[in-house]
């Protein structure tokens, strides 16, 4: 069930099961314990996570205001793990290097709580500034640690239900495309050919207006392909005729609202994750139609997808309300979604094309966050993991009118 992922390509993981957990210590370790257990991480390292937990639970209830943990089970093929997120809204740290010492405390304990999840942790990442809040992430995986899962995922996101509700009807989910031609997609790519009018990507147009937004947004050009240019925050777009899958592995990204929310939003956002993953589809628009046809009686669902190649181009194809940005500390270019309801009806598929700048990622989010936020307000965050970087998102724009999720993809190549 997990990404094909090429030799030596990028790493990624699969992410499900989450739980959010707010003044909740007590509860937050009996789930940590339960889901050691359940992915096999085995009593010892299960215990670890544990206290691991334990801490930052405990931290987050004493000194952070609106604090949360979450909870998540991360997978590919070979092995399964535990993910611990924790965010709050402040007061944050101003040494953060300091904190992690241990006999560090605030409150006259030992103060070894950072000191330990860090050593404990496979992967420990941290965010804090004063006034603002913290955002943590520790990893836990069985060992010896298995060699499919060293290093960094190039693509993390998350999920966060409506208040009242236990799912969420957004989801996210990443796969590789290893770039070898099956006799499905040359079958796929022989109708996109011969009957352009009813399947496939069509270009055209030309850059929309309102460029110099005051919020240094970008507008994306219809199958434009955006280069840095002139300086930091300038770009210039070059117009192509067509998107075509490069010929080595990319990544596709996909970010999912059900519509609405509560358990009908969220089976259809899972049918869309499971309709993806299993999918052989090279570009974006051959992604969206696959999942189209998967969620026929469902409710329906936003959908957007990305391929990132090697070669700095991204490839994109949205319909509905999945906000995407390329996005660097100095500004930030929107791409184009369309109308429509995939499941249900939907306009003729666009594939847009850019470029992803030296250090940049890219963001998708549903409408569960305000579109106000500007490139520097990830400017911080954005040489932290991605899963860390979505979370700092979540924290800063996210609203709880509405289920709310965001995916980041960085650093791929």
């Amino acid at each position: 069930m997990g990404p094909v992922i090429a030799v030596g390509g990028p790493l990624l993981l699969d992410c499900e099961d989450s739980a959010w957990f707010r003044d909740q210590p007590e509860a937050a370790r009996g789930a940590a314990a339960a889901l050691g257990r359940r992915v096999g991480l085995g009593e010892h390292r299960t215990a670890q996570l544990v206290l691991a937990v334990a801490e930052l639970a405990t931290n987050a209830s004493k000194h952070a205001t609106d604090g949360s943990v979450v909870l998540r089970v991360l997978r590919n093929r070979d092995v399964a793990g535990v993910e611990v997120v924790v965010v709050d809204s402040g007061p944050g740290m101003a040494d953060v290097a300091t904190a992690l010492r241990d006999g560090v405390s605030t409150t006259g304990t030992l103060g070894i709580g950072l000191g330990a999840v860090q050593r404990l942790a496979d992967r420990f990442d941290i965010h804090s500034v004063p006034g603002l809040g913290t955002v943590q992430l520790a990893r836990f995986w069985p060992h010896p640690l298995p060699p499919s899962v060293a290093g960094e995922a190039v693509v993390g996101g998350i999920t966060r239900p409506i208040g009242g509700e236990e799912v969420c009807g957004d989801a996210w989910a990443a796969r590789t495309d290893t770039g070898e031609r099956t006799e499905r997609t040359e079958r796929t790519a022989a109708v996109r050919t011969e009957r352009p009018d009813r399947v496939g990507t069509a270009f055209g147009g030309a850059l929309r207006a309102s460029a110099g937004a005051a919020d240094g947004s970008v507008p994306a050009a219809s199958a434009g392909r955006l280069r840095p240019t002139g300086g930091p925050g300038k770009v210039r777009s070059e117009l192509v005729h067509g998107a075509v899958a490069g010929s080595g592995p990319g990544v596709l990204v996909m970010s999912c609202d059900g519509l609405g929310h509560g358990p009908m939003a969220a089976a259809a956002s899972q049918a869309a994750v499971k309709a993806f993953r299993q999918g052989s589809a090279r570009l974006p628009d051959q992604a969206v139609q696959e999942v189209h046809r998967a969620l026929r009686g469902t409710r329906g669902a936003a959908v957007a997808v990305a391929r990132l190649e090697p070669d700095g181009r991204v490839l994109f194809c949205g319909i509905g309300n999945i906000s995407a940005s390329v996005v660097t500390p100095e500004f930030r270019s929107n791409l184009l979604s369309h109308p429509g309801i995939v499941g249900h009806q939907m306009r003729q598929l666009r594939t847009y094309e850019q470029h992803m700048p030296f250090g940049g990622a890219l963001v998708m989010h549903s409408d569960g966050l305000s579109e106000r936020w500007k490139p520097g307000d990830l400017g911080s965050f954005l040489h932290h993991s991605p899963a860390l970087v979505a979370t700092g998102l979540l924290r800063h724009a996210g609203t709880r009118r509405d289920d709310a999720s965001v995916v980041i993809a960085k650093g791929a190549w």
